[in-house]
């Protein structure tokens, strides 16, 4: 029934998904770029239209009532942006110890323009040894677009403008 309602919301709002999910039991996926709280909402419905289960990290200030419990069952996990110590060794431990998970992160880890991108993600897949999986949401061509997973060498500052490069001219929900 959730496959239903997601294709039902992607097809009202004139978007679709692009590229394949790919056959891998773990994977980190990036969404960039985060530009609205749209961004979620569309997420939420291609996470259904593709029968995902995903879990995410957010801000703790997002899982407070009344809005927290669906936050939780919606699979998210609340994260201190301010004091953000153990977050990664918490994914890396979820990862870890799930027979299959998909874990969803914004890698700016906020909706401001030009924030650059943080490392958490990079770590987390790293660490897990589970590829990362990047999502573009591309308000241009109204689509949600999956790239090849990318696997990790362990040198961030040599992987990163590789990665960066799969989202040239890539213009989010608001520009």
């Amino acid at each position: 029934m959730s496959r239903l309602l997601g294709r039902a919301l992607l097809a009202a709002s004139g978007w679709r998904i692009e590229g394949e999910l790919p056959d891998r039991p773990k994977l980190v996926a990036i969404v960039a770029p985060h530009t609205s709280n749209w961004d979620f909402v569309l997420g939420v419905a291609a996470v259904f239209a593709l029968g995902l289960r995903v879990r995410f990290l957010g801000k703790h200030t997002l899982f407070a009532p009344p809005l927290g419990t669906l936050m939780r069952w919606l699979g998210g996990t609340p994260v201190m942006r301010e004091s953000p110590q153990g977050a990664v060794a918490q994914a890396v431990a979820m990862i870890e110890d799930a027979p299959a998970v998909v874990l969803g992160i914004a890698p700016a880890g906020t909706r401001t323009r030009g924030s650059p991108w943080r490392s958490g993600f990079y770590h987390i897949a790293h660490a897990a040894g589970a590829p990362i999986l990047p999502v573009a949401f591309d308000g241009a061509r109204r689509a949600i677009r999956l790239f090849a997973p990318f696997v990790t060498s362990g040198d961030y500052e040599s992987d990163l403008p590789r990665l960066m490069a799969l989202y040239e001219g890539v213009r989010g929900i608001r520009p």
